[in-house]
């Protein structure tokens, strides 16, 4: 029997033109959900924009780490306002917020809590460290040593803590940023390898521009300046955002673009590319799904319900820093990893 056609095309065009249609609603009816859900983004900005002048690169990665519950390693020599961006997102954002100094002399007990004996019942009770907050600051995280540093790892990969013989849950919204200082080792210990890994992204805090330099100047006349920060979203906006973020739509082709950078940091060769001598290890796995992530949320903070290639350029470079081990010969030669990725970048096709 001959099979009925519309308009002249064949059952397969049909199909094109179906599956053509349901991506366009999908991606309208996601456009839609992004719109309704980013009403607190401008106003979070406006918030945090009056107290830190400038690091506006700071400032939206930061609101990546909210929409994606990743955590954030943020680098950068001291009175660049990182800790001040914090403490201000965890204002705005009305959630308990915690800020742990960290030091050589620190024990994990001291971030995590511990059992203490309690005589009139006989028994021993948890008392939970300050690790329980939805916005945890690290500050100088490379000051501690390795069983200190650690202590982080589990919280930062299960969102749970074990004290004991008992398990916890961590808030749902927990999320770690941590400091260091680049140019200041002596009395430092470098973050493991495990643990470098799980920070979703790795962003280098610099100096402010000289217009900015100004404004800081004119804005602040005194040591008790600090401007109060208005509440403006919740944490279960928050929560709801996360859920669209997931939803975003990403091509075939913008997925395979990922891995094909990913991919580039391990077998260089196989792209043309000559830096085999200079990377010793190249990205790990939960590289490509923090690249996949961190896309999203620029999408998202953008208005839109897809990702475009240049998403994943933007995301390209705090995601993959800190991830790649070099060689000595790099070192030597004086090539960082931002050159290593920028030639990936300039390197890979963009779909």
């Amino acid at each position: 029997m001959q099979q009925l056609t519309l308009s002249g095309h064949s059952p397969a065009d049909q199909s094109l033109a179906g599956t053509a249609d349901e991506l366009y609603r999908m991606i309208q009816e996601t456009n839609a959900a992004v719109k309704a859900h980013t009403a607190w983004v401008a106003p979070l900005r406006y918030q945090l924009g009056q107290v830190v002048i400038g690091q506006q690169h700071l400032l939206e990665r930061l609101l990546v780490g909210l929409l994606s519950g990743g955590h954030l390693l943020l680098e950068g020599l001291p009175g660049l306002a990182k800790t001040l961006a914090v403490k201000s997102l965890a204002r705005a954002v009305q959630t308990d917020f915690r800020r742990i100094q960290f030091t050589p002399d620190m024990l994990p007990a001291d971030i995590i809590g511990t059992e203490i004996f309690n005589p009139r019942q006989t028994t021993f009770e948890v008392k939970k460290g300050p690790i329980f907050a939805s916005l945890l600051l690290a500050d100088e995280i490379n000051r501690a040593p390795a069983k200190v540093q650690s202590a982080l790892l589990e919280a930062m990969q299960e969102k749970q803590v074990t004290i004991g013989a008992h398990t916890f849950p961590l808030p749902e919204l927990f999320l770690v940023l941590a400091t260091q200082n680049p140019i200041e080792q002596e009395g430092t210990y470098p973050l493991p390898e495990a643990q470098i890994d799980r920070f979703m992204l790795k962003v280098v805090v610099g100096y402010p521009n000289r217009a900015e330099e100004r404004r800081i100047l004119d804005s602040f006349d005194s040591a008790d300046s600090e401007k109060p920060v208005i509440p403006v979203v919740s944490p279960a906006e928050i929560l709801a955002a996360r859920a669209v973020v997931n939803r975003i739509y990403m091509d075939e082709k913008i997925k395979e673009y990922i891995v094909s950078l990913i991919f580039a940091t391990r077998e260089p060769e196989a792209f043309r590319l000559d830096l085999g001598e200079y990377i010793e290890t190249g990205a790990s796995p939960r590289a490509t799904l923090s690249l996949k992530t961190v896309s999203r949320c620029l999408a998202f903070l953008a208005g839109r319900g897809y990702v475009t290639p240049d998403d994943v350029k933007s995301a390209a470079g705090d995601v993959l820093r800190h991830r790649l081990r070099l060689s000595y010969e790099a070192e030597a030669e004086g090539i960082g990893s931002e050159d290593i990725i920028r030639k990936i970048l300039d390197t890979i096709p963009v779909p």
